[in-house]
């Protein structure tokens, strides 16, 4: 198996690219990426996979490698712990003027007398405590989650809303947090707003004015979600209006970062050892798994098809787009091959199908490949 690395790995991600192939520049079969813009990247027609050793996958181009059969996978809660815990950093800096105090002390460092001047201006970066302060939880994935659960240990009163919350979530959720379905009646009332959602088009820019003009004036809004997530023209209104007292976010660029009250972090949420090891090796696992036996887990392009070790002689995947008349053409083909077993699975764009069988003619491979909207067919 020949991978390429398009941002350094740790030395565990690595390790274990190791295990099961060999590391190249150019000709590879699998593609392990971390924030690396690949929209204008042309891949080589070797290429099966590309693995996101992290959540976000807004660097990558998936129609476009969907339509090439290259199925797009990333590692979802892999690095969750991590962010769990910068955000409840982020939540208590926001609540107590941490940062402000020790930028005074470093500007301060030769003065003399500094003890005694500690005493006399440490009131200016007084703050809050969270106990007993409201939270609300935009998205309950598995970061989400964690957040909320956190929150309810630190004393804090929570509420999650997201209404694709599902069962697997929902499980791990603390009992004391409670799950609403609209907020908009509760932000009058709102300490702190934590979002966690994925960036989409449908979640672009989200957090706007139909927010900030309902909540209460001095709310802190936290973002290790995605900076797109808040429309930055409102926030700066919100900011300077005192809607927005502190505004604390993992994504920060020119124009965020020269607000005031805003507490920018350069994009650390991941980046912590344990958590990159995580990424990376869950990256790697899957894409071996997906090569070695077409078992497709966590792609953002493709179905999910869970495989364990062939059953027969051959096993045939086919990589398609999810259209009924490619189907039918599909399946009067399929009557030709002595199928053991045929699996079948769909998502709204595209399809997945995997033949185990001991006889394959390379004809009928052939005219499966050339079938309008077949995008990659294999035999292992």
């Amino acid at each position: 198996m020949k991978f390429k690395t398009l941002n350094k790995l740790s030395n565990k991600g690595i390790e274990e690219i190791l295990k099961y192939g060999t590391l190249v520049e150019d000709d590879e079969e699998a593609i392990i990426v971390r924030s690396f813009d690949m929209h204008e990247m042309e891949l080589n027609e070797k290429v099966l996979s590309v693995a996101r050793a992290g959540a976000g996958v807004n660097n990558i181009p998936l129609d476009k490698f969907a339509e090439k059969g290259v199925v797009v996978f990333n590692t979802p809660g892999a690095n969750s712990n991590a962010v769990k815990e910068l955000t409840l950093c982020g939540l208590l800096i926001a609540a107590r003027d941490v940062v402000g105090g020790v930028n005074w002390v470093k500007e301060n460092k030769d003065l003399e007398g500094l003890a005694k001047a500690v005493e006399k201006n440490k009131s200016k970066f007084a703050g809050g405590e969270i106990y007993q302060k409201n939270i609300l939880i935009i998205g309950l994935g598995v970061i989400g989650v964690k957040v909320a659960n956190a929150c309810c240990s630190l004393g804090m009163n929570v509420y999650g809303y997201d209404p694709y919350l599902n069962v697997k979530n929902a499980l791990k959720l603390d009992k004391n947090v409670e799950y609403i379905t609209t907020y908009e009646e509760l932000l009058e009332k709102i300490d702190y707003i934590s979002v966690h959602v994925p960036l989409n088009p449908y979640t672009k820019e989200m957090i706007n004015d139909s927010i900030f003009t309902k909540v209460k004036p001095g709310v802190k809004l936290l973002n290790f979600s995605r900076g797109e997530l808040v429309n930055e023209a409102d926030l700066q209104k919100a900011i300077e209006n005192n809607i927005i007292s502190k505004y604390v976010t993992d994504f920060p660029n020119n124009n965020v970062a020269n607000m005031p009250n805003v507490i920018a972090i350069p994009h650390l949420g991941a980046s912590t050892e344990e958590a990159e090891d995580i990424c990376a090796e869950m990256a790697v696992k899957q894409t071996k798994d997906y090569i070695e036996l077409g078992t497709i887990v966590n792609s953002v392009n493709y179905p999910e098809c869970i495989l364990g070790k062939k059953a027969c002689e051959n096993r045939v995947t086919i990589l398609y787009k999810n259209e009924e008349t490619l189907y039918t053409n599909i399946q009067e083909i399929l009557k030709e091959i002595k199928a053991k077993e045929i699996v079948m699975k769909t998502n709204n764009k595209y399809g997945y199908i995997v033949i185990e069988c001991d006889v394959v003619e390379e004809g009928t491979i052939n005219r499966i490949k050339e079938l309008e909207n077949v995008y990659k067919v294999r035999v292992i």
